[in-house]
């Protein structure tokens, strides 16, 4: 009966535990390439229209 309740709990935590690390590597990807983006066009015109 635990081993059944302790496959029941994994099936439900999984794809939370695989949908929240994806959000987290999408923020870090995110945060890495726009901080990327301004060292790399620093001085350009076009990065103060974006504020």
């Amino acid at each position: 009966m635990v081993g059944a309740v302790a496959v029941i709990i994994l099936l439900l935590l999984i794809p939370v535990i695989v949908m929240m690390s994806g959000a987290v590597a999408s923020g870090v990807l995110g945060w890495l390439l726009g901080r990327d983006a301004e060292v790399r066009h620093e001085g350009s015109e076009l990065i103060e229209l974006n504020d």
